[in-house]
């Protein structure tokens, strides 16, 4: 089969405006404020709830673990049902969990909360997808913006969730961001309501069928994503409590949460710039890795600069995150392959990072101190710059697993 017929593409969206079109960006920043609106909240959420360390490092996990076991097959009612619906699906679930998590019980707090990963997972396996569909001359670029998009949301959600408790307890804090979900689901009806056909052969000289599962490169984007996932993850769930640990006041540790998130925009829309050129793309892996190893010993050897470190971290986080979506989008041949690596990746990547936050809780508790939990996440970051070259290499060069 020739390249030419490769892919062949049956649009109904074709009618849809630019404004539809980009509708997926608002999904985007839906994606991640039910998350990072909880480590603020996390000693208030263990006073009330009884909940100590560990279980509350699960609890901010849970999502992760979520998002692992659901990642794999939403591939499959994508093709059945098309993207544009299941998001839509994924808009009214992740409503439904965040009003089970903060209006039911003690139960219902974790109930509401694995519904809440199943509805993220979703998003976050179709969301590269649909960009790459979309927006196909201009992944890096496309990339950036909706990862500046869901930082945007998650750096919001961390800075007013201390001051919505002020005013309406944890729960309501946690609630708010139903809100904003329903009205892009509202949004969202007119894509549903078509539905894009992509017919795509199962091989060609060029794109063989063979199964992201057996292609190192695709391991090697995995484990970018599950090193800079897990160094993410644990500073959105823990760095408030660290801070709260040395005197830093609850207010004042969530604008800091906030600072760590929002300079990973301005690090996000940068880093395509590396991005654009394959030869240049090992720059950018690295580039973007290095910044949470010096983020994070500063935090272990000259813990007074909170801020300074905290906007170190966020550039590693920030420019790491659209690396990593942007090699999923880059890597992935088909919309269907980008799609299957998509959720590959995010379902071992999110496993892996899912022990951050647990492992980290449990070590505090066991050790009386962030020093350990600190020195782990060091590991990490340092093993993700070294998974960052081979990454970067792409398909012809990225041969070791």
């Amino acid at each position: 089969m020739s390249a030419s017929t490769t892919q062949t593409m049956v649009r109904a969206g074709a009618r849809w405006t630019p404004a539809l079109v980009a509708l997926v960006f608002l999904v985007a920043l839906n994606l991640r404020p039910a998350l990072t609106s909880v480590g603020p909240l996390l000693p208030q959420i263990g006073t009330e709830e009884g909940l100590r360390g560990g279980v509350l490092g699960l609890l901010g996990a849970l999502p992760l673990l979520t998002f692992a076991v659901i990642s794999t097959v939403v591939h499959r009612f994508s093709r059945a049902l098309g993207p544009e619906r299941v998001v839509l699906f994924a808009l009214l679930l992740l409503v439904a969990g965040i009003l089970i998590r903060s209006y039911t019980d003690n139960v219902g707090l974790w109930i509401g909360t694995l519904v809440i990963g199943a509805a993220i997972a979703i998003g976050n396996v179709l969301v590269p997808a649909i960009v790459k569909r979309d927006y196909s001359s201009k992944v890096s670029r496309a990339t950036s913006i909706y990862s500046a998009c869901m930082a945007t949301g998650a750096s919001v959600a961390s800075a007013i969730a201390v001051p919505l408790s002020g005013a309406a307890g944890w729960r309501g804090s946690l609630a708010f961001w139903a809100i904003p979900a329903l009205i892009v689901a509202l949004l969202w009806i007119p894509r549903a309501r078509t539905r894009e056909q992509v017919v795509e052969p199962a091989a060609s000289d060029h794109h063989p069928a063979t199964s992201v599962w057996k292609q190192p490169v695709a391991w090697l984007v995995t484990a970018f994503m599950g090193l800079q996932s897990s160094t993410f993850y644990f500073m959105v769930t823990w760095l408030p409590t660290i801070e709260i640990s040395t005197d830093i006041s609850a207010g004042q540790a969530g604008v800091h949460l906030f600072l760590y998130q929002i300079v990973g925009i301005a690090a996000g829309l940068a880093i395509p710039r590396l991005m654009r050129r394959p030869n240049n793309q090992i720059a950018a892996t690295v580039t973007a890795s290095v910044p949470m190893l010096i983020g994070v010993l500063g935090m272990m050897f000259i813990p007074g600069l909170h801020a300074v470190w905290a906007v170190v971290a966020g550039m590693g986080t920030g420019a790491s995150l659209v690396v990593a979506l942007s090699l999923i989008g880059l890597r992935g041949r088909t919309q269907h392959e980008t799609t299957e690596l998509s959720g590959m990746a995010q379902s071992v990547g999110y496993l892996f990072a899912s022990a951050g936050p647990i492992g980290a809780g449990y070590l505090a508790e066991g050790t009386g101190g962030w020093t350990i939990p600190l020195l782990l996440i060091a590991l990490l970051a340092t093993a993700q710059i070294v998974v960052a070259i081979p990454a970067g290499r792409g398909r012809a060069k990225a041969t070791v697993v």
